[in-house]
């Protein structure tokens, strides 16, 4: 039986190339997308389809969270919050969302049991990020010891995080020697149509095409 893993994609470049790799390792991929009420929920939902549709994936899964929304406190999620547009700074910022990879992580182990996946990967990256502590490696590694904690004893699963310790840059350049479909990436935290270009994730994303020399191919205001 082949291997298989349950592949976190939200739509944007890091989550791309986290599946891309993990394909590459030989895993066959079980896709999975959350729509928690973000602005930018049908600009990713689209983006995860035609990343998935790329990768030929064995299976798909898009998955309803509304309660993000009701919970609110994040500029994500909250309307009446806006998403900072004055460049990254330091501490957590405003589109941190509670809790959110941590539940992403316990969905995603209940698929990854019905489907007897031995891994599951998620695109965190720690160092090139904006901060957010549910995206730290210690954090993931602790995750990874309870998920297997609370499962059935046959079930052991592997928290992959390959892009953890990459900036931008490097992310952007591996993901083109893999021939991750960039132009069908999503990045930008406000806008659907075009990308925003100011926002923290628009600035990280455009800053590592810049640092890796590269031209990024989705259209910017």
């Amino acid at each position: 039986m082949n291997k298989k893993a349950v592949c976190i994609i939200s739509g944007g470049m890091d989550s791309a190339l986290g599946a891309t790799i993990a394909q590459n390792e030989g895993y066959e991929i079980i896709a999975l997308h959350f729509n928690y009420g973000q602005r930018t929920e049908q600009k990713e939902l689209d983006s995860f389809r035609k990343i998935a549709k790329s990768l030929e994936v064995l299976e798909s899964y898009e998955i309803e969270l509304d309660f993000f929304k009701q919970i609110g406190a994040s500029a994500l999620t909250d309307s009446s919050l806006d998403v900072p547009t004055s460049g990254v700074e330091e501490g957590v910022p405003i589109t941190y969302v509670p809790f959110r990879n941590g539940i992403f992580l316990s969905i995603a182990t209940a698929i990854a049991e019905k489907h007897g996946a031995e891994a599951l990967f998620i695109g965190v990256v720690e160092e090139d990020s904006s901060g957010y502590p549910d995206c730290r490696d210690s954090y993931i590694r602790s995750m990874e010891q309870s998920i297997n904690l609370g499962t059935k004893e046959e079930t052991k699963l592997s928290i992959k995080m390959p892009l953890v310790h990459l900036k931008k840059s490097e992310i952007v350049a591996k993901s083109i020697e893999l021939g991750v479909p960039l132009k069908d990436t999503w990045s930008c935290y406000q806008n659907e149509e075009q990308a925003c270009g100011v926002c923290d994730s628009c600035r990280l994303r455009l800053n590592g095409f810049k640092l890796a020399g590269e031209v990024d191919p989705i259209g910017y205001l």
